[in-house]
């Protein structure tokens, strides 16, 4: 069964932890955003919700940090931070233990990545579940792209990825959705946190939107750091589904620069019907 949707969301901790502190109008803009994308999901009929996200040192840290994860377990708990602070109560998602083992195994033929039989779901993952499974009720594979602890995976390899995470999708029965979630431009937990660069967050999308693997790819960790903060060391995520969308155009729902969020939020999806 061909993979069904595919598209990308932020999960920053404050969209939901500090929804009380932003302006109500653009809040409910992003929030109207999750809820359509939510709609779009459901509309595919998906058997699993594959979430490729950056995993904030919750589970894996630099004695065991592999560059690709995938959980392999029969449920989830989240969120691992407290619940007062995300404003998130704790949750049970489902997983599908033999599918993600045989997703792994198809990955496996041609990306190098780890698997974890225990993972609870921080932030990246519980936030955007919030809004797109709020019933926790589809059965959820966690993948976790390391953004976090140089040295990271170069971008090529986060594209070899994605399009491992394609083609094993095409290979199960199972109807497959997949999103990535992260940053754009952000800096976290750092003295410039709600700093947004929205410029170069919106090249960014544009190069996302025409899935350009060539300008995707033009990306160093170096520069990224300098013009985007170590945040957006997540567009490795973004860069994934681009991989596995195959070439399907994008489009942006919504792009909204939130400095008590401390990100640009952004909602977009590929149409997967376009693939060239």
């Amino acid at each position: 069964m061909a993979l069904v949707f595919a598209g990308v969301c932020s999960h920053a901790p404050g969209i939901v932890g500090r929804a009380d502190q932003a302006d109500p109008d653009v809040r409910d803009k992003v929030y109207s955003a999750y809820g359509k994308m939510a709609a779009a999901l459901a509309e595919t009929r998906p058997d699993a919700l594959m979430v490729v996200a950056a995993e904030h040192f919750g589970n894996f840290f630099m004695n065991n940090m592999p560059s690709f994860a995938i959980g392999m377990a029969d449920y989830y708990e989240g969120p691992i931070e407290d619940p007062g602070w995300l404003g998130i109560e704790r949750f049970v998602v489902p997983g599908d233990r033999d599918l993600s083992q045989r997703l792994i195994t198809e990955i496996m033929g041609t990306s190098d990545v780890s698997y974890a039989e225990e993972w609870k779901l921080d932030h990246g993952i519980a936030v955007p579940l919030h809004f797109l499974t709020p019933d926790y009720d589809l059965p959820v594979v966690p993948v976790n792209i390391n953004c976090q602890g140089p040295p990271l995976a170069p971008y090529e390899r986060g594209w070899a990825f994605g399009e491992s995470i394609r083609r094993a999708a095409d290979l199960v029965p199972e109807r497959v959705a997949v999103i990535g979630t992260g940053g754009i431009s952000h800096w976290p937990a750092t003295p410039d946190s709600g700093k947004i660069n929205e410029a170069w967050d919106r090249d960014f999308l544009d190069r996302w939107c025409r899935n350009d693997r060539d300008a995707l790819l033009d990306y160093d960790d170096r520069s990224v750091y300098t013009e985007a903060g170590q945040g957006a060391f997540e567009i490795r995520t973004f860069i994934a589904i681009s991989a596995a969308a195959s070439g399907a155009p994008g489009t942006v729902h919504c792009y909204q620069p939130v400095p008590i969020f401390a990100v640009g939020c952004t909602i977009a999806t590929y149409d997967l019907s376009a693939a060239a």
